[in-house]
């Protein structure tokens, strides 16, 4: 595939910025922040797994993918949610990019909104606001919608704005994620003391998926002194045991084969 699925997502990234810095200022999100809102620390429930020696599971919600075209045709995020509290999930991961994976930061709000409820159904996983990040205007956006971390993809952005990003989510006391694809990416990461780092293996300019992309990156971060990350392309409970006891990775970060079989996936069993 000679299309660069990243580029144009980020393009009609910066297109909608433009229009939503009009709408909705800065200075607007500011004067009004989200004081009702629950917050939860996204890295300190993976580390105290990792203290546990337990795994972790970030269980990502979305409507849709590039690759994957329309996964779940009624979509209701704080239905599944609660699923994948009651399968025990340590975090959740929120698609919120509206184009191409039909999302919406009101998805992580109305979560975030029933983790106030009175009934036993109340979310309480910190969540990832999973987009697309170019500009600290949106990590202002995300925290004022209740996100308790953010993803940098350092394929999508120069060293500049992912230190910035990264800067101002710290500021504003939440977690980063900072994506990887490849030992060059890898290596860039590496400075980002406080994040968790995911390797994704997924290419997010060709689409394609290949779980060899963790095990070919593992050695340049092991050292890193926050969590790794596993993400994208595991199947089964079986795929993911393997990279564990290949890596040592506890953290693994999956959404469309546990969308697929929300209720009957071999995947919660290692939880």
């Amino acid at each position: 595939m000679s299309e660069n699925i990243l580029q144009k997502i980020i393009d009609k990234k910066k297109s909608r910025l433009i229009d939503l810095k009009i709408k909705r200022p800065l200075d607007s999100i500011l004067e009004h922040p989200a004081d009702a809102m629950s917050y939860y620390n996204f890295k300190q429930a993976i580390e105290k797994n990792m203290t546990d020696g337990k795994i972790s599971l970030i269980a990502e919600s979305k409507k849709a993918s590039p690759s994957a075209g329309v996964i779940i045709k009624d979509y209701n995020p704080v239905e599944i949610a609660k699923i994948y509290q009651s399968k025990k999930a340590t975090c959740l991961s929120i698609l919120t990019e509206e184009d191409f994976f039909l999302g919406n930061l009101s998805h992580i709000y109305k979560i975030k909104l029933n983790s106030n409820a009175i009934e036993n159904t109340g979310i309480t996983l910190p969540i990832l606001c999973k987009d697309f990040f170019i500009d600290t205007y949106q990590v202002h956006l995300s925290k004022y919608y209740g996100a308790d971390a953010i993803l940098i993809i350092l394929a999508g952005v120069n060293d500049k704005i992912a230190d910035d990003l990264y800067n101002e989510a710290l500021k504003l006391n939440m977690s980063v994620i900072v994506e990887v694809h490849n030992v060059e990416e890898a290596k860039r990461a590496l400075r980002f003391k406080e994040a968790l780092i995911g390797i994704n293996n997924r290419n997010l300019k060709t689409l394609k998926t290949e779980i060899n992309t963790t095990y070919d990156i593992y050695n340049v971060l092991e050292k890193h002194s926050g969590p790794l990350i596993s993400e994208s392309g595991i199947k089964n409970k079986d795929e993911l045991l393997e990279i564990k006891n290949k890596t040592n990775i506890k953290t693994f970060l999956i959404g469309e084969s546990l969308l697929k079989n929300l209720e009957k996936n071999s995947i919660f069993s290692v939880l």
